[in-house]
């Protein structure tokens, strides 16, 4: 039996706050990563093709897209995660926190039903291969100050006044 060989597209969008970097087998999206990344995701051992009409890159970035200039409140997209049970986990859970909400990390780690766990809760967003989508941006401090985030939290900022204003139109 041979290991099945998997060829990833790429494609990317200019955000305002930079470029964000969508990568997706058939299977699903692998990355969405920020141009300026503090858990840069490593491609070197994959066969990247840049292919932005690559069908489920070119509905991440029409989504994306559509998120962005706050026309979009929730994603429909196959996702194609790798890491631990426990990381799958932690990432299904931020699938969880309503649009225009926040969560603490240990509100995050009750919900999977590791209350103690709140330190590898913050981990496990730290290495969330799927941003936005998976919105670990919505992960505050337990005093809700804006605590860590790869794209830096001047982008969290901008993420989370987004989706304050969007929930205010509503």
């Amino acid at each position: 039996m041979t290991a099945e060989t998997v060829t990833f597209s790429r494609g990317t969008l200019q955000a305002p706050f930079g470029l964000l970097t969508v990568v997706a087998s058939h299977r699903g999206v692998r990355y969405i990563t920020f141009e300026e990344d503090a858990h840069p995701k490593s491609y070197v051992d994959m066969d990247v093709r840049d292919d932005s009409e690559h069908p489920v890159v070119a509905s991440a970035l029409t989504q994306l897209g559509e998120y962005l200039a706050g026309d979009r409140t929730s994603f429909d997209l196959p996702l194609d995660l790798q890491g631990t049970e426990f990381q799958v986990d932690a990432w299904n859970a931020l699938a969880k926190i309503p649009f225009g909400s926040t969560v603490s990390y240990a509100q995050q780690a009750a919900s999977i039903g590791r209350p103690k766990a709140t330190r590898a809760i913050g981990s496990a967003n730290g290495r969330n291969p799927v941003v936005i989508v998976l919105p670990c941006h919505r992960v505050v401090g337990a005093d809700g100050s804006l605590t860590g985030f790869g794209g830096g939290l001047h982008v969290k900022s901008w993420l989370l006044d987004l989706e304050k204003q969007k929930s205010a139109q509503a």
